[in-house]
This record gives C-alpha cells, structure tokens and sequence, in this order.
C-alpha cells in the first residue's frame, strides 16, 4: 500500500461556476483556474498521482496547454484513475479536508462523496470529505478562495511477483 498528498487553492472569481468534488453549487461565485477549478478534485488528483509516483497534476494537465481549459476535472480524475491502473495500483480509500468560509458544503458532502466515489471506482463510503473555516484568519478566512487537502491510499491490484 502507498499514501499520497495532495493541496490546491483557488481563489474566488466572478462569471465562473462553483465546482466542488464535482458538484455544482448554483449561485455561488466559482474559482479561477484553467480548468473548473474544482479543489477538491484536484487535491484528490494530486494525491493519487503522488502516491502512485506519477508525478503532479501539472505534469499531466498543464495550465498553458488549451486542451485543459475549462476541463471537467472529473473527466481529468478519471485519467487518472487509468494512469492508476495501467501502474497496476486501485484507491482503497480517500480523505479530504476543505477550508472555506463560503459556501456551507455541508449538505452537499454526500453528493460529492458519492460522485467522487464513482470516478475513483470505490463507494462513498471510501470517500470522506471534511470541511472546516479558516475562522477569519488570512486570505481563506476573508473569503478570497477555498483551499482543499486530501490523502489518498492505493494498492496493488494484482500481486508483484516474486524473482
């Protein structure tokens, strides 16, 4: 088994839909990014890859490269989720936490473990998704962005052989 880490922060920026561990969250302000931001997608994709040691998201979805503008980051974690594969590994479980003031994600948590859980090819229930305040401090505390950290364990799908 292998743990990977993963962070991303975007700030806020009007005309942009909110995508959060890829729900839409109608009427709030989105975040800027190449893709749709989505920060906890993207926590998540740079777990993964780090525990699988395939790099970052940027070596594989770069932000000057046209073909990943205003990318579903769901459709970019699924390329993951093969990348995964082709190493021979599968996620066991995923941890997220997510720091914003704005909007309350708590009644969307379910919808986006459920969501995430079905790209990842785990259920929900693998899938925690947490989410806390910055209670005012620094730039997150202002409300100027949402950040998001997530863990990821994969193992192998099939046993190494031995020599």
């Amino acid at each position: 088994m292998r743990t990977g880490i993963g962070f991303d922060v975007h700030r806020f920026a009007d005309g942009r839909r909110l995508i959060l561990g890829g729900v839409e969250f109608e009427g709030e302000s989105g975040l800027l990014g190449h893709s749709d931001a989505d920060v906890v997608t993207h926590a998540v994709m740079d777990a993964l890859l780090g525990a699988a040691g395939l790099g970052d998201i940027g070596q594989h979805f770069p932000d000057d490269d046209e073909a990943w503008r205003d990318a579903s980051s769901l459709e970019l974690l699924g390329d993951v989720v093969a990348k995964l594969e082709s190493a021979d590994y599968q996620v066991v479980n995923i941890d997220v936490s997510v720091v914003a003031e704005r909007p309350r994600l708590g009644p969307r948590i379910d919808a986006m473990r459920e969501r995430l859980g079905g790209v990842l090819r785990v259920g929900p229930q693998f899938v925690s998704i947490k989410a806390t305040t910055a209670e005012g401090l620094g730039a997150l505390g202002r409300a100027e962005g949402i950040a998001a950290w997530a863990v990821a364990l994969i193992d192998r799908i099939s046993e190494p052989e031995l020599p």
